[in-house]
């Protein structure tokens, strides 16, 4: 599966806080991200605490154009 999911909004602090899946077009906020993440509905991503908040984020490649942002 290809990385097809998009930062949409951030919130002050520039914490990504809303994502859309681009191939399906499904707007998901931070705590649903993370949610499917971990059911594995999206193996090309991980999480990580940062802070103490569940954070999704891309399993590294050789691609920066594929980030979250």
């Amino acid at each position: 599966m290809a990385k097809n999911v998009r930062s949409i909004a951030q919130n002050s602090t520039g914490r990504n806080i809303t994502f859309k899946d681009v191939s399906s077009g499904t707007k998901m906020t931070i705590s649903q991200f993370v949610s499917k993440i971990e059911n594995n509905k999206y193996p090309d991503y991980h999480v990580r605490t940062i802070n103490g908040i569940k954070t999704p984020c891309s399993n590294p490649d050789r691609s920066e154009r594929n980030n979250l942002g």
